[in-house]
Order: structure tokens, then C-alpha cells, then sequence
């Protein structure tokens, strides 16, 4: 593992010298452009934008790394991309444009491991240390939680361990102590282990060795075998990676408009370490940049403002810092909150948010029934068949309906499979994923299904209209008894979990949360 702290050079690489500041305003020029309408603004939308900031994204990831593109939070690919959308943004003068920069944690790790030459699927631990280790294995036959499970002959072997008892960091740093030179830790049940970490970046018990972990079959298997007086050897290949890192929330508001009623737009930034991400979410993000610059040919009724989060992938980590800084009476202005996150998938379905709740028995605030319904009906105009979507809490919509602000979004899938309906309503692979390319590398320019990008596009576009000039369907000021009662140090839903919980929320059912 290595570990550093990323110093506000990355802070300084975003910080801008911003042209769009009040005085920029020209009122004259303002009051000669006409008042947007949703067909108007769904006019300037247009496929070539949109894969022309495609391709320049894909880019952007290709500067963090060659071999494996990405633009995880606080990477040079992000940064890149942070810095593209500000630039096109400040150029029209027509929003005040915000960083928001704050450091959060950065852990990747992977492993692979052969016992004499066979390959086991392995998993890897956070704060797991990088090394290459090739060793003979050694059972230890416990559970490795005091030094007297390891005795002097684990020296220099790649030790064999159960899950259980006690904390994984345990079991490495007393590992670590008698000097074995790394650690394979079975699975106390047959299946493989869903992840984890070993608690922090060190322990007072040893220091770490290389590790990496296997199924309960696997490693059942593997202690018979050696008990049985074979002789394994065993390879592991460990990399891990833990570094503070700098990396920033853009918020653009428009000029004009009213400030009291806000229509907020959102969507994440980064990707995945392990793929450049240009449908999740470089298509959300995309889409509100280019509705945020067509939008600039217009005059608005209400303030329009657009947030790009960081750090989604890692638990929320943006959306959830801004709204946790947000005082209470600035969430007041905000009428409504857009999510946009995932709407280009190449075996897509049409997907909306189920505001009222009547299909997952989740509803949003009230408002979201109405969100609901206004895409329900840009989709039935268009001739297109459209189905609910569940508010599990998932994406960055999650903080925003916490704290009682109506949400509502569009989405085009992700790992659910496509049936035989789906493929009647929405063309594409029965028996498919969504996008097979999800957190994968192949989630690249050529992931995106672009018929079905452009149409998703211009519902944002058409939601951006229709509320600009007016909210008269949503219940704006919200009633006392719809707005959250929490306390302002009462922590979200996904600041109660551990930081390897949090990770993995994005992917994880078992922490899906109602706002209310």
C-alpha cells in the first residue's frame, strides 16, 4: 500500500480566475433573447455536441492512465474534466460559477493469486499493502487472532487463514510480526468474500504483509491438501493504494432568474478507478453541460442551477458534502433537485424515478409525483414507453430527498437484465444487462447508445423549460410538515456507514435508505 496526501496543488489546478461575474451581465442583450420554452431549448440539442464532449472526455480519462483509462475522483482525468465544463461555462457569462474543494480518501486495491499454477478468483482488502510474493503456503489451522497462532515456521510462507473471530488487520499485522511474507484469507462459508478492509492503514499488532482473499471451498480445499502433505506454492500479486485527495463539487447558477425558487440539476463527475466512465456518468454529465450552454440563448423565469458531484462513486461523497454545507435557508430556495446518471446504456431501457411511489412503495417529497409525471408524458409524446425506477438512495438524488426536496430523474439501466418486454418496448439483447460495460473499462466512448443519449438529453432539457418559467405543479414554498426536521449535526444516511460500506453503496441493495 502506498500512502500520501495529495497537497491543494490539485486545489490550485481548479481554482479559476472565473469571467462570470455579475458585472459581465449585459441586461440589454438579456432582454432581446426569448423567454425558453421546452420546444425551443430541445431544438439545441443535438448528437454531435454531445459526442464531441464525449470524445474529448474519453481523452481526459486516457490522461490519468493509458492502461487503465479512468476519471475517478481527484485523478488527473477528473480534474481535466472539472476544469473542461467551468471553462465552457464561464465563456457565456450567463452563471456564477462555485468550486467547492475538500479532501476524502482514496483507497483502491486488487489481487491474484495461483496455487501451484492454478488460478483462484481472489478479492482484495482495503489498506491492503502492494507486494509480489511467491512462497510456499502454510496452514496455520486457526483463525490467526493472537501470536500463538503463528509459530516461528511462518516465516517467509504465504499463510493460510480463516475468516473469523477477529478483524481482518488482525490477522495481517500479527502475520506481518512473525514475519510471514504474505496472507490468504479463506471464507468462513463456501462463497467468496464480498470485500472488506483491514481497518485503517496500520495496526499496533505488526506491520502489514501483502494479502488477498478466496472462497471457503477454495480455501477448505487448499488446507486439505496441505494437511494432506502436498507442497503448494503459492503467488500473490497485491497492489494497494490509499492517498488523501483534493477534489471538487462545480455548482453553476444562472445570472437571472429567481433566486428563491431554484430548479436544481445534478449529476457525478468521476468514474470508477477501473473504467473512464462515459455513460456512468460522463452521459449525465454531459447531457447537463450541453443543456446548461443551449440554455444560455434564453431568458428564465427561475434560477437554473447545475451541480457536477465528486466522488460519487465512492459513496455520494460530493452531493452529500454539499448538502451537509448547505444552510437550511438555502435549501429553502431550492424547489426541485434533477438527477441525471446513467441515460445513454447501450441495451437501455426508458426508466424514471418513482416519485409517487406507487410502483416500489418509496415515494419522494412531495413534488416527485409530479416530476414523475412530467416525464411520463414528454416520453408517452414522443411515442415511447417508459417504466418506474426505485428511489433506493443510490445515486446522488439520495441527500437532496433526506432532506425533504422533491427529486426526479431519468435513467437507462445498469446491471438489471433486459426480459423479452423489454426488448419489444426498447429494442436491444434479451437476457443482457443494461450496460454490460458497467465500472468496467469497456464504459468508453463506443458504450453509448446515442439515439437513446440525445432523446434523454432533451428530457432534460424539456424538465429544465418547463420548471424555469414556471413551478405552478410542484407545492413550492414547501409546507413546514415536508420539510426535514433533522437537526443540522444529524449525519445522512450514508455518513452512518464504514468507509468500505460507503465505497461500495453505489452497488450495494442492503443499504438502500427512504428519505424519510
Amino acid at each position: 500500500m502506498w500512502f500520501s496526501t495529495l497537497l491543494p496543488f490539485v486545489t490550485l489546478a481548479l481554482t479559476f480566475t472565473s469571467s462570470a461575474s455579475a458585472q459581465d451581465f449585459d441586461i440589454g442583450e438579456l432582454e432581446r433573447k426569448p423567454l425558453v420554452t421546452s420546444a425551443a431549448l430541445q431544438r439545441r440539442i443535438h448528437r454531435d455536441n454531445l459526442l464531441r464532449h464525449a470524445r474529448n472526455f474519453q481523452h481526459f480519462a486516457e490522461q490519468t492512465s493509458k492502461t487503465t483509462p479512468n476519471r475517478a475522483f481527484g485523478s488527473v482525468g477528473h480534474n481535466s474534466t472539472v476544469r473542461y465544463i467551468k471553462k465552457l461555462l464561464d465563456a457565456t457569462k450567463f452563471y456564477d460559477t462555485q468550486l467547492q474543494t475538500f479532501p476524502y480518501t482514496y483507497a483502491e486495491a486488487s489481487s491474484n493469486f495461483t496455487a501451484n499454477g492454478v488460478i483462484l478468483p481472489t478479492k482484495s482488502l482495503f489498506y491492503g499493502i502492494s507486494g509480489d510474493v511467491t512462497a510456499p503456503l502454510f496452514a496455520t489451522g486457526n483463525l490467526g487472532c493472537v501470536p500463538e497462532h503463528f509459530p516461528a515456521s511462518v516465516e517467509g510462507k504465504l499463510v493460510l487463514i480463516q475468516r473469523g473471530d477477529c478483524i481482518y488487520g488482525i490477522k495481517v499485522a500479527l502475520a506481518g510480526a512473525a514475519k510471514a511474507a504474505g496472507v490468504i484469507i479463506f471464507n468462513d462459508v463456501p462463497a467468496e468474500l464480498s470485500g472488506g478492509s483491514l481497518g485503517g492503514v496500520s495496526r499496533p499488532e505488526g506491520p502489514y504483509v501483502p494479502v488477498g482473499t478466496i472462497s471457503g471451498t477454495a480455501g477448505l480445499d487448499l488446507q486439505a491438501r496441505l494437511a494432506a502433505g502436498e507442497e503448494i506454492t503459492g503467488v500473490l500479486k497485491a497492489y494497494g493504494l490509499v492517498e488523501e485527495r483534493y477534489s471538487s463539487n462545480l455548482i453553476a447558477t444562472s445570472k437571472q432568474g429567481n433566486k428563491n425558487q431554484i430548479v436544481f440539476s445534478g449529476s457525478h463527475s468521476d468514474s470508477v478507478p477501473g473504467g473512464p466512465g462515459i455513460n456512468d456518468d460522463g452521459s449525465g454529465t454531459m447531457g447537463n453541460l450541453e443543456t446548461a450552454l443551449q440554455l444560455t440563448n434564453f431568458r428564465l423565469n427561475n434560477a437554473v442551477r447545475f451541480g457536477w458531484w465528486t466522488a460519487e462513486e465512492f459513496g455520494l461523497v460530493g452531493s452529500t458534502h454539499h448538502i451537509r454545507n448547505l444552510p437550511q435557508s438555502e435549501r429553502d430556495k431550492i424547489a426541485l433537485y434533477l438527477n441525471f446518471d446513467m441515460i445513454a446504456s447501450p441495451n437501455s431501457g426508458f426508466f424514471i424515478y418513482d416519485g409517487d411511489g406507487d410502483t416500489f412503495q418509496r415515494p419522494g417529497p412531495p413534488g416527485s409525483a409530479q416530476i414523475e409525471k412530467l416525464y411520463e408524458d414528454y416520453y408517452k409524446a414522443k411515442g415511447l414507453i417508459s417504466r418506474p425506477s426505485n428511489f433506493t438512495g443510490r445515486s446522488d438524488y439520495g441527500p437532496f430527498l433526506e432532506v425533504g426536496i422533491p427529486c426526479g430523474g431519468v435513467f437507462t439501466g445498469h446491471e438489471g437484465v433486459k426480459t423479452d418486454e423489454g426488448v419489444q418496448w426498447w429494442g436491444g439483447q434479451a437476457g443482457v444487462v443494461y450496460d454490460p460495460c458497467y465500472h468496467a473499462r469497456c464504459d468508453t466512448y463506443e458504450n453509448l447508445r446515442v439515439e437513446t443519449f440525445e432523446t434523454n438529453v432533451k428530457a432534460i432539457a424539456h424538465s429544465i423549460a418547463v420548471y424555469s418559467m414556471s413551478l405552478e405543479t410542484i407545492p413550492f414554498p414547501r409546507a413546514a410538515s415536508s420539510i426535514s426536521s433533522r437537526s443540522a449535526d444529524e449525519k445522512l444516511h450514508v455518513e452512518t456507514l464504514t468507509y468500505e460500506e460507503r465505497r461500495h453503496y453505489g452497488c450495494d441493495h442492503a443499504h438502500e435508505v427512504s428519505w424519510q
